[in-house]
């Protein structure tokens, strides 16, 4: 039964959604070896790198010595593992105007969290705060595979318990909500808070 909703589940992103990473440290390092910022990121961020961690098949520090391994050439194997330490271990925040838009929310749909997420998304869940925020928790890491792929976005249709069509799924990257919608649910492409207030108003029956 939906009540007029539009939509009977929400599921949404965690990372530039509702986590946000304060690499300032990793930055003034990055300065200070001569390297233009980002430059970590941008390294540690490339598939080929960063997926094996995200579908759990290598640990942390495993992902560090790839890191350090794409960085040794340009700063040396000291350096370059000092900011692929940075930058897993940079601290991160939760935004809260964003979570108290979603926590109302939870109160008339199900909300499903799927993330791209490394193997200790449980304990960075519990340092934000937020253990049994959502209803479900959908991890690539755990689930062995990542967004865009729509085997994950099924996954956690399954776990809310509706069809894709009745699905709202918030992200702040273009492709995957693209995917989602590509599979008939409603995206949002997340940017600002501001881009909740209309597709959650019409869950609480608001417009």
């Amino acid at each position: 039964m939906t009540h007029g909703r539009p939509y009977d589940a929400v599921l949404c992103d965690l990372d530039n959604v509702l986590r946000f990473y304060d690499v300032a440290h990793l930055t003034a390092l990055e300065r200070a070896a001569g390297l233009p910022a980002g430059t970590t990121e941008d390294i540690a961020y490339a598939p080929e790198v960063d997926l094996p961690l995200l579908l759990g098949r290598i640990t942390e520090e495993e992902w560090i010595e790839a890191i350090t391994r794409g960085l040794a050439g340009r700063v040396g194997e000291e350096k370059a593992r000092e900011l692929g330490r940075a930058l897993a271990r940079a601290p991160f925040r939760a935004d809260e105007t964003v979570l108290s838009l979603l926590r109302p929310i939870r109160d008339h749909v199900p909300l499903v969290m799927v993330t791209n997420a490394t193997p200790r998304l449980e304990e960075d869940l519990a340092a934000l705060g937020l253990t049994g925020l959502a209803h479900h928790v959908v991890s690539s890491a755990v689930e062995g595979v990542a967004k865009p792929d729509p085997a994950i976005y099924r996954i956690a249709a399954a776990r809310a318990g509706v069809t894709m069509d009745r699905c709202l799924f918030v992200d702040d990257s273009p492709e995957n909500v693209e995917a989602a919608v590509a599979l008939g649910m409603t995206g949002v492409h997340f940017r600002e808070p501001a881009d909740l207030h209309g597709p959650f108003a019409l869950i609480r029956g608001e417009a």
